[in-house]
């Protein structure tokens, strides 16, 4: 009986051993064990989503047009004696352009006056011997034909004097014709004939050209589906029309729409417009490209973001937002009106709500992220978020 009491007792001893073993060896190893690493943020750049006042304008391509564009031309023919102008030079209305020799014509003018006194002196004598013969044909000492004949002499004389004085109104204007003056404010152009040189009404080219640039026009184009809403506005006031450079981002001048088009292009869909500038400092040059923006309305306490967040997903657009808790969240977005550097949204996005700019690519929805400074803005543009509302109307675009 001792010997199987024994032996139970050796096995329970040998047993919690090997338990004690085990416990210690599992303990050791997660002793030695590293702690998991915790999961890095993804380092972003956000921006909040704010309110503005939104001006909306319709883009369209133009091109400056002068508001009168003069070629120069001698009505008649003679030596070009003086071109009083310089090239490129501001002129007013009534300044001598060029100067064609008039002594040719101011000798025609003193020939035409000699006729006239001629003439003037026969009618005269003529008007004298019809009323003597008159009279002493009531005593029949002159006969009827011969007063006839008085009174017809006068008649061809005054004929004459008529004449006369029709010759000394064309020479008097042939004499005109010699000083060519401006018939508008402009600014004069390339000599195109030196002085000097005999001018040929019938084979000439030109001597000079006069466009008026103060005021100016701009004529751009838009699709004719844009009429009826550019009627409608029209319908409450002039509307402003800005001029941009080359570039759709330098501002060049501020006008205002004459008119549209009296017809549209059917072979294109547009229609065009004209908008006309003071163009005081000479902003706007004949013939200059720019990119035209028509102000049709405003868009009052709109929501806006930099362009740079919204992304493009098989579902549509969508943003992601930065919580409370420094984690991201993807939100579906509808965008109402864009340029190169703001969104309109027209829901998705709150005002106040972070939303990233830059690090996209390595987000999704949870995601921890750590904020960095946002990006610069590029230079000549402003973001919609807290701009003033007129320097907002420079970067907004209708879709």
């Amino acid at each position: 009986m001792r010997t199987p009491r024994f032996l139970l007792l050796a096995g329970a001893i040998i047993a919690a051993g090997a338990v004690a073993w085990l416990a210690l060896t599992h303990a050791s190893v997660h002793a030695s064990a590293p702690p998991a690493a915790p999961v890095p943020a993804v380092p972003v750049s956000a921006a909040p989503a704010k309110t503005a006042d939104v001006p909306v304008y319709l883009h369209g391509l133009g091109t400056v047009q002068a508001f009168n564009t003069l070629e120069v031309k001698a009505q008649v023919s003679g030596t070009l004696i003086a071109l009083p102008v310089r090239e490129g030079e501001e002129v007013q209305k009534g300044a001598v352009l060029a100067e064609i020799d008039p002594r040719p014509y101011e000798a025609a003018l003193d020939q035409a006056q000699a006729k006239l006194a001629g003439d003037q002196a026969t009618a005269t004598n003529d008007e004298v011997n019809l009323k003597r013969d008159a009279m002493l044909a009531r005593s029949d000492f002159a006969s009827r034909q011969q007063v006839d004949n008085d009174r017809a002499a006068l008649l061809t004389a005054q004929a004459n004097i008529q004449a006369d004085q029709a010759a000394i109104a064309a020479a008097r204007l042939n004499v005109e014709f010699c000083t060519i003056k401006a018939p508008f404010n402009g600014r004069v152009g390339f000599y195109q004939t030196d002085v000097g040189n005999l001018i040929e009404v019938t084979t000439q080219t030109g001597i000079l050209s006069l466009t008026q640039d103060k005021p100016i026009s701009v004529v751009f184009t838009l699709p004719e589906a844009d009429l009826k809403r550019v009627q409608a506005a029209m319908a409450h006031g002039s509307l402003q029309v800005l001029a941009y450079g080359g570039d759709d981002r330098t501002r060049l001048a501020e006008g205002s729409l004459m008119t549209p088009n009296n017809m549209i292009d059917t072979s294109t869909g547009t229609i065009g417009y004209k908008a006309v500038f003071q163009n005081q400092n000479d902003e706007l040059w004949p013939g200059e490209f720019v990119n035209a923006r028509l102000r049709v309305e405003t868009l009052h306490n709109a929501v806006t973001v930099p362009l740079a967040a919204i992304q493009h997903g098989p579902d549509g657009l969508f943003v992601f937002t930065v919580g409370p808790d420094a984690r991201v969240q993807q939100r579906t977005v509808d965008v109402a009106y864009q340029d190169n550097d703001i969104a309109v949204i027209g829901k998705g996005v709150q005002a106040g709500q972070q939303v990233v700019l830059e690090g996209q690519s390595r987000l999704a929805p949870g995601k921890l992220v750590a904020l960095n400074a946002p990006p610069p803005a590029r230079a000549g543009s402003q973001t919609a978020a807290g701009a003033d509302p007129q320097k907002l109307a420079d970067t907004v675009r209708a879709p």
